[in-house]
């Protein structure tokens, strides 16, 4: 028999012996000290049916209140001995709150899954209300912007007072906006309203175009090298091998023609002025063999414009760094002072350390042939964070780089020197391009130079 019928019952039978029984003894005026005793039982039996009663509003209310706040850890099965109904019940309540538990977990996951994609995107990306609290940002928007952490967007006052300006514009142009976030970033801003339950949320992507039109002008410069090098090394080296040819059959077959008999049996006398003639030959033979020669060397030296290696990343100490690259530099420089100084006596980058040594001893070999002139040639290497960001400076005294030079020098093949190929910053910014990084340049003219590499 259902229990829950059986507890029922035998409540109400125990109210109505009870009521009764305080009934007979009212009418027969019995001592108050007996009713008072059975009046309490029938009253804490009356409360013991109604809360027994009134148990199933308690669970569906203590079941909603679980889903309402989300506390899907209850489980119902107390009273699943009071009956196959209770059981039931029961089972349904702790199937729905564990299809609401999973939902949750598979939420969860896919927020996680988003969020990692998200942060790992190459592209900055920011959400923002209409009062301008930050929703969601990754540490692409974080990089670009040079911040650690962004909450508002009044945040970002202190470090682009413009920018949060032209996010709020731009919410509503379809367009992509440019920002100028300095000397070495220029953002590409595109922004979309989209209405979330009745919240405007702004989404904004961010790009550095600066890197990427670098990167594209350096892949067009590379594929211009390699379509030069094969040309000219497919016409020059033919040229060579048959000047070299010809001069073999000079010196062999005609030079002995045109020296002085030195027997009765030779029988070919030759006028003076061939033999003239074929010593010109000879010396020409020479010079386009030798000029071919260095021409095709010249050529094949461009190759390692397009071959440099990927880099091997690991934690380099940037003082450590600076204090060798001084030490190589100064033994081939000893008339110039050359300095080092890191403001943090921890800071270290993620670089290959041989490809960045390479690039900042370049750089000194340019300064130090810019200073070739100066009374008191300096050279001053400084390190220091900015932000997420490390930037190593190489300052010099020179004479500095004109403005039109200055848009120009790291183009490949030009050069300001009049002995030099050219390819020096360009490969020293392609370096720092396989860094994640920028080589920039500024110069004043008469008051020296300051190459900057930004990791």
């Amino acid at each position: 028999m259902d229990r829950f019928a059986l507890g029922i019952g035998w409540r109400i039978i125990g109210i109505v012996l009870l009521t009764s029984a305080i009934t007979y003894f009212y009418i027969q005026d019995s001592n108050g000290l007996l009713l008072f005793p059975l009046f309490v039982a029938d009253s804490i039996l009356l409360v013991n049916l109604y809360r027994y009663v009134t148990s199933l509003n308690r669970k569906l209310t203590r079941f909603l209140e679980s889903v309402r706040y989300s506390d899907f850890a209850v489980a119902f099965r107390a009273d699943s001995n009071l009956g196959p109904t209770f059981q039931e019940l029961n089972d349904q309540f702790n199937e729905v709150l564990d299809a609401f538990r999973q939902a949750r977990a598979e939420k969860e996951a896919n927020l996680h899954y988003v969020n990692t994609i998200v942060q790992h995107v190459s592209v900055g990306l920011l959400t923002f209300d209409s009062a301008g609290q930050v929703e969601l940002v990754n540490q692409t928007a974080l990089r670009l912007l040079g911040s650690y952490r962004l909450r508002t967007l009044n945040d970002l006052n202190a470090t682009h007072p413009d920018l949060a300006d032209l996010l709020r514009n731009a919410a509503t142009s379809p367009t992509p906006v440019s920002y100028q976030t300095g000397t070495d970033g220029e953002l590409s801003v595109r922004c979309t309203a989209v209405r979330l339950r009745g919240r405007l949320v702004t989404v904004v992507s961010m790009q550095n175009i600066r890197t990427e039109l670098q990167q594209r002008e350096l892949d067009a410069w590379q594929n211009l090298t390699k379509v030069l090098r094969h040309e000219i090394m497919n016409s020059i080296t033919p040229i060579v091998s048959l000047a070299g040819t010809m001069r073999d059959i000079v010196e062999t077959d005609l030079v002995p023609l045109a020296e002085p008999a030195t027997s009765q049996s030779q029988s070919l006398i030759l006028p003076s002025y061939v033999g003239e003639s074929i010593n010109d030959l000879r010396d020409a033979l020479v010079t386009i063999e030798q000029r071919g020669a260095g021409v095709m060397q010249f050529v094949d030296a461009y190759r390692h414009f397009t071959t440099i290696p990927q880099p091997i990343f690991a934690d380099v100490p940037v003082e450590q760094l600076l204090r060798s690259v001084v030490k190589l530099a100064q033994a081939n420089a000893p008339k110039a002072q050359i300095s080092c100084k890191v403001s943090l006596p921890n800071l270290a980058i993620r670089a290959d350390t041989a490809q960045i040594e390479m690039v900042l001893i370049n750089l000194i070999k340019n300064a130090v042939e810019s200073l070739g002139t100066s009374q008191v040639p300096v050279i001053h290497l400084q390190a220091e964070a900015v932000g997420p960001r490390v930037i190593i400076n190489v300052t010099d005294n020179g004479p500095g780089i004109e403005p039109e030079a200055l848009e120009q020098i790291f183009i490949p093949f030009y050069t300001t020197k009049k002995s030099g190929s050219g390819i020096g910053l360009s490969l020293s910014r392609q370096i720092m391009q396989l860094h994640n990084g920028q080589l920039s340049a500024e110069s004043t003219p008469g008051a020296g130079s300051t190459f900057s590499l930004t990791f």
